[in-house]
């Protein structure tokens, strides 16, 4: 049975998208950590981040890597630091989440958002991406 995820690929539910290429997308988390969690995920189907072969676990760490200014910027935090746990969606996948201090690396602050508030931040982090 196809993942959420793979859902988001496929277009059946919607997503506030960051970037994409043919390999990786980045969306925005629904119930982010803090505002401008993204979600960097293989467009195939694998269930363990670890299972990737080593090569397309370097490219989704280049992915990710790109997209850590264009977030740092976009929120004004002081790192992006990332997550790999795993347990949530049975799909390979990165969290990336913008903090100030380490107690923002904990999922029990994470809040529902409601669609406008993803937009705005989507379009910040995409015109970083876009400016450079």
């Amino acid at each position: 049975m196809a993942s959420i995820f793979t859902k988001i690929i496929e277009g059946q539910l919607p997503c506030h998208k960051i970037s994409e290429n043919s390999d990786f997308i980045a969306f925005l988390d629904i119930n982010p950590i803090k505002l401008g969690h993204t979600l960097v995920i293989p467009k195939r189907e694998i269930d363990y981040v670890f299972d990737l072969d080593d090569d397309e676990f370097q490219r989704i760490m280049a992915f990710a890597k790109s997209l850590a200014l264009p977030i740092k910027k976009a929120t004004s935090c002081e790192r992006v630091c990332m997550i790999v746990a795993g347990y949530e969606v049975p799909h390979a996948h990165v969290h990336l989440v913008p903090t100030d201090n380490m107690m923002d690396l904990s999922f029990s602050r994470a809040q529902s958002s409601n669609d406008e508030q993803l937009g705005w931040m989507a379009n910040k982090i995409r015109n970083q991406l876009m400016t450079g």
